[in-house]
Order: C-alpha cells, then structure tokens, then sequence
C-alpha cells in the first residue's frame, strides 16, 4: 500500500502462501526457483501476473501469492486467486508436482528437509537463520494469509489496532489448519502459532506476546516497539541488513512505510475461496468494531489478559471456553460462552452485509469447526501415515476445485 494513502477499509491487502509438493507422495518440493523460471523465462523474485503477482519467501519450497498492490475489489479475489493456482499446478504437472493448502506439512521434517532460498535478499534470509536457525516448524512449515487494512493518519490508526487488538485472540478459532506435525497430531488446533510464540525467543523484542502492545500513534509505536527492536538487533546485525518493518513479528505489525497494519496470525484454508470467505468476514467484523465499539475501552486491554485467551484458542480452537470482562468487549453478557458462540453473535451481527456465497461458507465453519478440527474429524481417530496422506491428498484436490473440505 505504498505511495498514496487510504481510509479505514477503503482497499485491502491480500498474501497467500502454498508449499510445493510431489504428486504422489507429498513431500516437500524445494524448487520455487524453478517455478518462477518457468513462469518468467529466467529467474526472477517476482513475477507480475495482472491482478496477482508471485514471490519466493524464506524457504525454497515456499510460493506466495498477492494481491498486486492495494485493492478494492475484495468481492472478486478469489476467482484471482484460483486461476494462478491452477496456472501454478499446471506448470508444475508435468514435474509430478501441486501446491498443497494448509499451514503445515503433515509429514516434513525441517530439520533434515529446510532448504533456504538462495537467491535475492539471500543475505537477509541467511541472517535470519544465522541467529534463529530457521529450520524448525515456525520457520520453514508454514504457511499464512496476511491482510493488510489501511489507516490515514494517527487517528484512525488508533481505531484501527485497537479492533484488531481485541479480535486478534480469538481468529484461530476460524482459522487454525495445522493439527500435524511430522505425522503426529500435536495436540494444538494452531500447531503453527504454537511454535510462532516462541520461535525468536533469542530475541524478545521482535514478537512481544503476539498480541501487540497498547500503542495507538505511530510516534509511540517508535518509541516502544521500533527502537527497543533496533536496539535488540544490533549485535546481530552490525551492518544494518534487516529492516524494522521486517523484524517486528507480532501478531499484527504497523508497517508505516505503507500506512497498513498487517494482520500474520491466520493459517491458510484449504482454498481460495475460504480464505477471502474469512477475509471478508474480518473485514466486516472490525468495521463493526471500529464503528460501533467503545474505542477507550478496547485501548485498555493490557496485552498479557488478551495472550491468555490467545494461548488457550491455539491449543483448543471454537471450542474455547471464555468468560468475564472480555465478551463486554463484544456486547455480551459475563456468562460462561464457547468462541464459536462469540463468533455466531458477530456473524449475526454483519452476515447481511456478506455475499450469499460467504455467508454459507461462514456458517459451514461456525457449524463444522476449523479446518483443523475438520482434518481430525476426517482422520477419525485413524493417525496412521496412509490415513493421513490421503486425507492431504483430498485437501490439495480442494484447492485445485475451489472447493470447502467438508468430511
């Protein structure tokens, strides 16, 4: 959203990220280098491809897929969307290779399988992994949708992180899509937040507690995100490389050099049209915040009472228990309610503002839980490998179709 400057929900912002796999086995396919050549004629980062572009990310077998700047027409994203990831997957057709959905690879192994990028901003990655060793889940097994909502200047950036402030602890409810890691089910709906908390514990200053600090203008985001990440960095990175913006990895992070605050914490779907289904509904959830909420109150939220609910979302997802001063937040009563019950009252609120298409799908997730809990509802208590690789098989089927997976 760089150069000029947008109002509150005026355009958005979309990145979707998919892992290149082999057809028939599923394992991880470091070759987006390949990909982009295939695509460009020679090697390149980015690929301009009209309404959405393509890049590489950290690891190699990594694609993302992006709104080509700041767009107003959110409606039709998903048709987008779909027509690269099936240009994508039949480029890589004739390779015996697919993208696979979803935020985590049921069966890699990232200590043996992690292949960095080695092409440009390889110096950037290479620091990366110098410092954090980048060949662990919460580095090189995932993959997310980031939106981006603009703001105009401190005011409503104000009202813009307070909203997303409060909401950010209860998305993964919607959202979560990584229960396995190598094989086994973790235990966690979100297994990719729960290693995302802690994975640049050397360096505290860069993720906080996910949930961004109680800060509402951009000179005090300066003072007490940017310059204590500077100043954290800095032994690390004598010659300057890695960028403020880039570094600082809460859960959503103000990038002032585009004016947008840039929501990380969502897994990806098992399709396109999920992932907008779920964008539009953020969407529309925090216009309503943002309009009808109580700004002052929604400020003095500390950000250790909103990572406790965030810290038990990822472990137990729409089935997360909450009560107390938190749902006032959302005009609701003190008494003991489910997350997807919160989540039903707000759909309630703003579903006739949705198209009929992303309503249904919302209410198929509200009804059938993430699709984390759709995966292990399809496994049936069967963990086995052969299991588990066909029901992925069936998920890259969903992304190719466009299609919701429903067991």
């Amino acid at each position: 959203m760089k150069n000029k400057k947008y109002h509150l929900f005026e355009v958005v912002g979309v990145e979707l990220e998919y892992m290149l796999v082999d057809n028939e086995n599923l394992s991880v396919i470091p070759e987006v280098d390949a990909l982009l050549t295939d695509k460009n004629g020679s090697l390149t980062s980015d690929i301009d491809n009209g309404e959405i572009s393509w890049s590489n990310e950290l690891v190699a077998h990594v694609v993302e897929l992006k709104t080509n700047g700041p767009t107003a027409d959110h409606e039709r994203l998903s048709m987008f969307f779909l027509e690269n990831i099936r240009e994508i997957n039949r480029i890589l057709k004739p390779k015996g290779q697919r993208l696979l959905p979803t935020a985590s690879h049921p069966f890699m192994n990232p200590k043996k399988e992690t292949v960095l990028w080695k092409h440009n901003y390889n110096e950037v990655y290479s620091l990366y992994n110098k410092i954090f060793d980048c060949s662990g889940h919460g580095w090189s097994n995932v993959q997310s949708m980031h939106l981006n909502f603009p703001f105009y200047n401190d005011e409503e950036f104000e009202m813009l992180h307070a909203a997303i402030r409060i909401l950010l602890p209860i998305i993964p409810a919607l959202t979560a899509s990584s229960p396995i890691f190598e094989g086994k089910v973790t235990g966690y709906k979100d297994s990719r937040l729960a290693v995302y908390k802690n994975n640049q514990k050397e360096i505290p200053q860069l993720t906080g507690k996910v949930i961004p600090e109680r800060i509402f203008t951009k000179k005090d985001y300066e003072k007490i995100i940017f310059e204590p990440i500077k100043k954290a960095i800095k032994p690390y990175d004598a010659e300057g490389i890695l960028d403020r913006h880039f570094l600082n990895s809460r859960g959503a992070i103000a990038r002032f050099d585009r004016n947008a605050i840039e929501i990380r914490i969502i897994d990806i779907q098992e399709c396109p049209k999920v992932d907008l289904a779920i964008a539009d509904f953020l969407i529309k959830v925090l216009q309503h915040l943002t309009n009808f909420g109580e700004l002052e109150k929604q400020k003095s939220w500390h950000e250790n009472d909103l990572f406790k609910i965030f810290d038990e979302v990822i472990k137990t997802g729409e089935k997360t228990k909450l009560q107390g001063e938190y749902l006032t937040l959302f005009d609701l009563p003190q008494t003991e309610i489910l997350v997807r019950d919160l989540w039903m009252s707000l759909f309630k609120e703003i579903s006739n503002t949705m198209s009929f298409e992303n309503q249904e799908i919302i209410s198929i997730i509200l009804e059938r839980g993430c699709l984390s809990s759709r995966i292990i509802s399809a496994l049936d208590r069967d963990f086995s490998a052969k299991n588990i690789h066909k029901v992925y098989h069936d998920l890259a089927d969903c992304l190719d179709k466009n299609k919701l997976f429903i067991p």
